[in-house]
């Protein structure tokens, strides 16, 4: 196993939302100036509105379907609702960023009300373009069932972030 999809199986990760997969691009998520790294907390205030998704690999004939999700829903505890589905973008070029695709499911920001939720971005290398299909719902929805129905295969990278509820005194 590739060192870095550690942290993934560390955050439960891989075995909760993926499988075992070997990363072979890379990607930056970014909201406003802060760099997501798997495992590191962001408020929900840092997260309102779409992240900033950067790839590297590939040319402009390689297309790759972006997936964020949320596997702790409703609460990590009990996840007998997970995942929530937060954004599908689709169609988006290599070597430039999610702006360049085709949004399939709308950003809804997280808004975790119990414990500490995982909120993971998902990548996936398309085989053509204009192949994917969007989910009938946000709620149950499964990375790995979406991967197959699509025929994505396995995921080309993956990163992660803990998100939990703000209390008033965190807001100051």
């Amino acid at each position: 196993m590739a060192r870095t999809s550690e942290p993934l199986v560390v955050g439960r990760v891989i075995g909760d939302v993926l499988d075992c997969f070997t990363p072979t691009t890379k990607m930056s998520v970014t909201y406003n100036t802060k760099l997501v790294c798997n495992g590191y907390e962001l408020y929900p205030s840092a997260v309102t509105t779409k992240p900033r998704v950067e790839i590297q690999g590939g040319d402009m004939r390689t297309f790759f379907t972006l997936i964020m999700t949320d596997p702790d829903v409703p609460g990590p505890s009990d996840p007998y609702l997970r995942e929530h589905l937060h954004w599908i973008v689709t169609d988006i070029p290599g070597t430039t960023d999610a702006t360049f695709g085709r949004e399939v499911v709308s950003y809804e920001m997280p808004r975790p009300n119990i414990g500490i939720h995982r909120f993971v971005f998902v990548l996936f290398k398309q085989k053509r373009r204009q192949s994917v299909n969007p989910p009938s719902s946000r709620d149950h929805f499964s990375a790995r069932s979406f991967a197959a129905e699509n025929d994505l295969g396995l995921p080309v990278a993956a990163v992660y972030f803990n998100c939990q509820r703000e209390t008033a005194a965190r807001r100051r």
